[in-house]
């Protein structure tokens, strides 16, 4: 590249453009970005107004925090690349058990501290997990990128189908409670059958009556999303330049059109929401600060800043930008500095997000101003919750159809990466592929692999992710060392 050049991920785009193609990463992100304050303020039992508020927040930081990210703080803060931030699930488990422990407000506060103290210590050895990345060759990068794209995968076809599989059936309870009366009936009478003395016998029931869910699944919802699919691959092939840029936002207001029309799409809570909402700091008081769940949630940190070197990797090949070990840094020590500044405007620990990846691979922008623009539209929506509550109105399955395009693409990166690796020479690296990718894989077709362990150690054995990147690396090491292929698409 000519060195007067400007590098695509430097490049800042015009305003129109910016502003179109930021407003379909924060389109992309939004469902996740507000599902975690939905989980865990109602596991605290806050009040419809105090979970508002929390929304509210979180939009205001991920904004926040991916300005940071994205544009740059200094030399220390930031990895300059299209990363959109957000609020991360690995942590939901942790919060949720504390919200279960101290409902309400004392709960929020002993959140917001844990994340505040996990935050400082994740800035702190952000220098240390850099250093990891001599152990991340195209064996082992190409393996992570593609479970990131698989595990993606689950989140597209939930939301193509109305949730997560669990929604896909609940119990019927009539007939459950028919079936216990029955076998409370039948154990009576062969009890009073008994002589005196003896044991009464066991209630024997059945498998538990389950019914289909109406909604999880439904074809209407599912033609919708396969429509918004149509529309994005045919705007992709038929289209150039910006109309091309911009085809999943085309695809997700085609689909939203569709949904307006057959009366599946509504504004309910538009109309109800304020227009304009302060996000103030300690809102709820200030933080406490527990030594165990800053523990906690720094375990929780660490898997997050493991998964978010796989990301950053990720871009880096899609952008063709090497990163150094400095800048990887930089793009660490920001996750936690997104934490504290959670903790301290009421929300919780921030971590790039996944989804968003698959947006740069689907639609070849490669400019970090982009996602720039999606932070300052995240700050204002944060800020003008009836705005938020129009994004939020978009129905699942639209995002379904176009996230089944993007995610694919994170794996077919992945597998891009993986077809470089040398495996005629070096038989190991199957093996390290095989098993990799196999161990993240765990998680996603045993969701509840790991109950008979140790609590502590579910947010580490819940990630996919987490468990390719620890398998490939440590394989990697055992068969190949560190050689000449720790190089990778890393600058030095």
């Amino acid at each position: 590249m000519n060195p007067n050049t400007v590098h695509p991920v430097d490049e800042i785009l015009p305003t129109p453009r910016l502003a179109a193609l930021g407003l379909q990463h924060v389109m992309v992100m939004y469902a996740g970005a507000v599902a975690v304050p939905l989980i865990v303020g109602r596991a605290l039992k806050l009040s419809p107004e105090q979970v508002t508020m929390l929304i509210s927040a979180d939009l205001f930081c991920c904004g926040l925090v991916t300005l940071i990210q994205s544009f740059g703080l200094t030399r220390w803060f930031g990895i300059k690349l299209p990363v959109m931030m957000g609020v991360t699930f690995a942590a939901v488990g942790p919060m949720v058990a504390i919200a279960n422990a101290v409902p309400g407000i004392e709960g929020a506060r002993a959140i917001f501290g844990a994340g505040i103290g996990s935050g400082v210590l994740a800035i702190l050895i952000a220098p240390l997990m850099s250093r990891l990345l001599r152990f991340f060759p195209p064996v082992v990068t190409g393996a992570i990128i593609a479970i990131i794209g698989i595990s993606l995968m689950r989140v597209g076809v939930g939301w193509a189908l109305g949730g997560p599989a669990n929604l896909a059936q609940s119990v019927d309870v009539p007939q459950l409670v028919a079936m216990v009366d029955s076998a409370k009936a039948t154990a009576a009478a062969a009890a009073s059958a008994l002589p005196a003395g003896a044991a009464t016998p066991m209630l024997k029931l059945g498998p538990i009556p389950m019914i289909d869910s109406l909604t999880y699944g439904a074809l209407d919802n599912l033609a919708i999303a396969a429509f918004v699919m149509v529309v994005v691959l045919l705007l992709v092939k038929f289209t150039r330049g910006f109309i091309s840029n911009i085809s999943v936002l085309l695809g997700m207001a085609s689909g939203c059109a569709v949904a307006i029309a057959m009366g599946k799409m509504n504004f309910d809570k538009v109309g109800k929401a304020q227009w304009f909402d302060v996000v103030t700091p300690f809102a709820f008081g200030f933080p406490t600060f527990d030594i165990v769940m800053i523990l906690t949630f720094t375990v929780v940190m660490i898997v997050v800043m493991i998964e978010s070197t796989g990301m950053f990797l990720a871009l880096s090949d899609m952008t063709d930008k090497p990163i150094n070990q400095d800048q990887l840094a930089a793009g660490l020590r920001t996750d936690g500095l997104g934490t504290v500044i959670g903790g301290i405007f009421n929300t919780f620990p921030h971590t790039s997000f996944s989804q968003n990846v698959g947006l740069v691979a689907v639609t070849g922008v490669k400019s970090r101003w982009v996602c720039v623009a999606g932070g300052l539209i995240m700050v204002v929506l944060g800020m003008l919750p009836k705005m938020a509550a129009f994004v939020e109105a978009i129905p699942l399955f639209v995002l379904g159809g176009a996230g089944l395009v993007m995610f694919g693409m994170v794996a077919a990166t992945g597998i891009r990466i993986l077809s470089t690796v040398d495996y005629k020479t070096n038989r190991f690296n199957l093996y390290i592929v095989a098993l990799s990718i196999g161990f993240g894989l765990v998680p996603l077709v045993a969701p509840r692999w790991s109950q008979q362990m140790a609590h502590s150690l579910h947010p580490l054995l819940e990630s996919g992710i987490l468990l390719t990147a620890i398998s490939a690396v440590l394989l990697n090491v055992f068969f190949n060392g560190k050689g000449e292929e720790s190089d990778g698409m890393v600058a030095h």
